[in-house]
């Protein structure tokens, strides 16, 4: 039998604590890899809190965790998304709390240009499910804008050659929003100036433009990629200004341009959309100006002819003139002669007839008011006398009714209260507290309910006893229905102290 008790063999393989062996392990696996590019498709993206991200990198045999600290997120030029193929380029890790080991990612590539066409796809087709593409969000360009927004590179071909066409066509007021049109930052400067144009008052220090234009010149899928980020499409989707997109060559195709009011092969082309030819307009406008002499000219001597012919079949002007005074001069002598006679029929109709002197009007006047004063004074006095009667008979009555009120009132309370009291001496005889008072007892079971018969009891029950001046409590010890126990029970032990009383029964 071996012996448990004996000490055991020494060795040479070191000893290691668990946290040791772990951060062994890391220096080793650092040391190794300090940098690695690993290629595979991004599943089970998270954001916690921390603003931290986490996920996996898996391909058909393996998967691999990764993170991608806060402050590394904004520079990645790429957003994290399930099912996305990249190229992750970090530093190789553990980690220590659930022995595992991962890449801390600082940098994302889209693994080719497949991976790029397919995000580019399903992010058309959920911005055009979402109506940004939809044809009735389209505005019209302005015919004759006075100002025009660029947004480009400043310091890039694209804007030379949009102020050389607009400076050749029509010569209007620029305004540029410099912003980068490749990189990191490229998609939310351009997002921004976008809205920044959008957001200037109509009658600021700055004028604000009446078309926009957003340019770049060609470059590959990555160099244009910038103008397919969401940022980009919803803030041109939502711009209040009418907007050109002129991104890349003609065989380029962004997200932009879908959102946008109108989209330019060139910026060159652009440029042509927003403002007409000042000299085909001037050739136009001195086109319209001739026609428009030459209709007038015309349209003048026609109407002189018109006047001329409708002259002819007129009378003298002078001729009517002098006869209209003549007759204006017969009708003012009919007039006064007229006045005269009719001023002299009125003296004759007024000297004939017989006026009433005034004060004798006012005399009867008078009296009839002084009649009529007298017969409404005897009215009032009658009045006064049949109102005073009333009421002296109408408070006789009130009195006698009060008189009535007060003694059937007292008789209805005397009543009242006899019925009350023969009441409560009735219920009084009919409580059961009389009975108790006459040596009676009552008793009830353990819910309250009273026990009427003694069938209604069992062995054992608890129950309670009323009597007139208390209740006392006692346990049944042979019910109606419980079988006879053969030998008879001890008596019950009386309790010394206490005011409780033992078993009745």
């Amino acid at each position: 039998m071996e012996n448990l008790d004996a000490p055991a063999a020494p060795s040479n393989v070191p000893e290691f604590s668990v946290s040791e062996l772990s951060f062994a392990l890391k220096r080793e696996i650092e040391t190794a890899f300090p940098r690695v590019r690993v290629r595979g498709e991004i599943s089970q993206p998270s954001f916690p809190r921390s603003g931290h991200c986490y996920f996996r990198l898996k391909d058909e045999n393996a998967v691999i965790d990764g993170v991608c600290w806060k402050g590394s997120i904004p520079r990645l030029g790429i957003r994290i998304e399930e099912g996305l193929e990249v190229i992750a380029t970090g530093k190789l890790t553990t980690y220590a709390g659930s022995s595992r080991y991962q890449i801390i990612v600082d940098r994302l590539e889209l693994a080719g240009e497949g991976a790029l066409l397919k995000l580019l796809e399903d992010r058309r087709k959920k911005l055009q499910a979402e109506g940004l593409f939809d044809a009735d969000r389209k505005r019209p360009l302005p015919y004759l804008p006075q100002t025009v927004g660029v947004v480009t590179s400043p310091s890039g071909a694209v804007i030379r050659d949009i102020l050389h066409r607009l400076r050749d066509r029509f010569p209007c007021h620029v305004l540029v929003w410099p912003v980068a049109v490749q990189g990191e930052k490229a998609a939310g400067e351009v997002a921004h100036a976008i809205a920044g144009f959008n957001a200037l008052p109509e009658d600021g220090p700055v004028p604000r433009p009446d078309v926009l234009i957003v340019a770049r010149g060609g470059g590959s899928l990555e160099d244009l990629w910038a103008f397919n980020e969401e940022i980009v499409v919803r803030a041109a989707a939502n711009s209040a200004i009418p907007l050109i997109s002129a991104v890349g060559h003609e065989t380029d195709t962004t997200l932009i341009d879908f959102a946008s009011d109108r989209r330019a092969p060139t910026p060159t082309a652009a440029a042509e959309m927003a403002v007409p030819v000042r000299a085909d307009l001037m050739t136009e406008t001195l086109d319209y100006a001739k026609r428009l002499v030459g209709g007038m000219t015309r349209l003048l001597r026609e109407r002189s002819m018109e006047v001329a012919g409708l002259a002819r079949g007129l009378g003298d002007p002078r001729r009517l003139i002098e006869e209209r005074q003549q007759r204006v001069d017969v009708s003012g002598e009919r007039l006064a002669l007229a006045a005269r006679q009719l001023v002299d029929r009125r003296a004759q109709q007024l000297s004939a007839a017989r006026l009433v002197s005034p004060q004798a009007v006012i005399a009867a006047k008078q009296q009839a008011l002084v009649a009529e004063g007298r017969a409404l004074t005897r009215a009032v006095d009658r009045f006064k006398s049949d109102a005073l009667q009333k009421y002296a008979r109408a408070f006789d009555r009130l009195d006698q009714l009060g008189d009535r009120l007060k003694r059937h009132g007292s008789d209805l309370l005397s009543n009242g209260q006899r019925q009350v009291d023969q009441a409560a001496k009735l219920l009084e005889s009919y409580s059961f507290h009389s009975v108790l008072n006459r040596g009676f007892a009552l008793v009830r079971d353990q819910d309250g309910h009273p026990v009427l018969a003694a069938a209604g009891t069992s062995a054992g029950q608890t129950i309670s006893i009323q009597f007139s001046d208390g209740h006392v409590g006692a346990r049944v010890t042979d019910g109606a229905g419980a079988p006879k126990p053969v030998a008879a029970p001890a008596p019950p032990k009386r309790r010394d102290g206490g005011g409780s009383q033992g078993s009745l029964l």
